[in-house]
């Protein structure tokens, strides 16, 4: 076999004063979980948020559950990671002490981290309480998604280290010219996809009932015009059929088309009231994810004008927490208009 530096165009492998993964060619694996979980412990536990006179502090970390490792297949870094997390916090506010949890269930390089769910909860919700919760889900998560991704990216930068191995020429000092560093590349995978089986919950709550407590949210708007290749009464039954809804959305619903109706979709992370049906052309609803605070909802306006050769959806959503204004924009397209094209053959139409 021909070797380095013997000038043979057909040289395959460098040969390594180590004899160790020539080229970097073979997989390489390291373990990386005893180190993530003691760098998540130093980020998370005692991790203070403060801000405009508010403060609440991460008291415990309550579980910390899953796994990293860190591959090297072809000089290309791989990380996987997966991690369920529950922390617990406190803060202050009038003179009364307010504790809570932060669940983060799925930390995994599936997720960019500002992807990455965060849910916060109250151990007894009153009006001081429900301060200091929006306080930390308008606030606290972001600061939160620092410290995950200061935890990302250190875990790449630490391990990236013994995998990639030195060439010949860096082993013996030779200067070699310097190539161009490439684009850091993450995999996801497959195996790190899990099944959740969430809790359907029902939506006991009236919205136009509902006490306003003394924090004011920062509310957006959200307007987008969807295509889709079928005629107007076929995109208003998929919005509208039960067994439709149950096809696109991938799992039970709890789905009641009448004025005052109640939906739930997605294992109860989506779900409130149908206030307003025109058949084929208009649907009105009161909106709300169920991380958002507690007992706010948004308004849904959904308009379907059929054309020549394919009907448009004009969608209006109003207060919106500011904060989930383009996650939110993100999720009606992956999770109703992807999923309703892919599920019926609607397609996107093409200007």
């Amino acid at each position: 076999m021909a070797k380095w530096g013997e000038g043979d165009p057909r040289w395959i492998v460098e040969e390594r004063p180590d004899a160790t993964n020539v080229n970097n060619w073979h997989w390489t694996e390291k373990n990386a979980t005893p180190w993530s979980k003691d760098k998540l412990r130093a980020l998370l536990d005692g991790f203070v948020i403060a801000e405009s006179g508010l403060e609440c502090t991460v008291t415990k970390i309550d579980k910390l559950d899953g796994e990293a490792t860190a591959n090297n297949r072809k000089g290309k870094l791989i990380f996987f990671y997966e991690w369920n997390i529950v922390l617990l916090w406190k803060g202050r506010y009038n003179d009364e002490e307010v504790t809570g949890k932060v669940s983060i269930p799925n930390l995994s390089e599936e997720n960019d981290v500002d992807e990455v769910e965060l849910t916060v909860s109250l151990d007894n919700s009153n009006p001081t309480s429900e301060k200091l919760k929006l306080f930390m889900y308008n606030i606290g998560r972001d600061k939160l998604r620092k410290q995950l991704d200061t935890y990302i990216r250190e875990l790449k930068a630490d391990f990236a280290k013994g995998l990639i191995l030195p060439k010949k020429d860096e082993m013996n000092g030779t200067e070699v010219e310097p190539q161009k560093k490439d684009k850091e590349t993450v995999y996801a995978s497959g195996f790190n996809k899990k099944k959740i089986d969430l809790e359907t919950v029902t939506s006991s709550q009236d919205p136009s009932k509902q006490k306003t407590v003394g924090c004011k949210l920062d509310l957006k708007m959200l307007q987008t015009t969807e295509k889709f290749q079928c005629r107007a009464n076929e995109l208003f039954d998929a919005l509208t059929r039960e067994d439709m809804v149950t096809a696109f959305t991938r799992g039970h619903v709890k789905h009641e088309l009448f004025k005052g109706g109640d939906f739930v979709y997605f294992g109860g992370n989506i779900s409130g009231k149908f206030e307003e049906i025109v058949q084929n052309k208009k649907i009105v609803q009161t909106w709300r994810y169920k991380q958002w605070p507690s007992g706010h909802y948004s308004t849904v306006t959904m308009e379907l004008e059929e054309k020549e050769d394919h009907t448009e959806l004009n969608l209006t959503q109003t207060m919106i927490p500011a904060a989930e204004l383009e996650m939110t924009r993100q999720n009606w397209q992956r999770y109703y208009w992807n999923s309703i094209r892919s599920a019926f053959g609607f397609g996107s139409f093409l200007c």
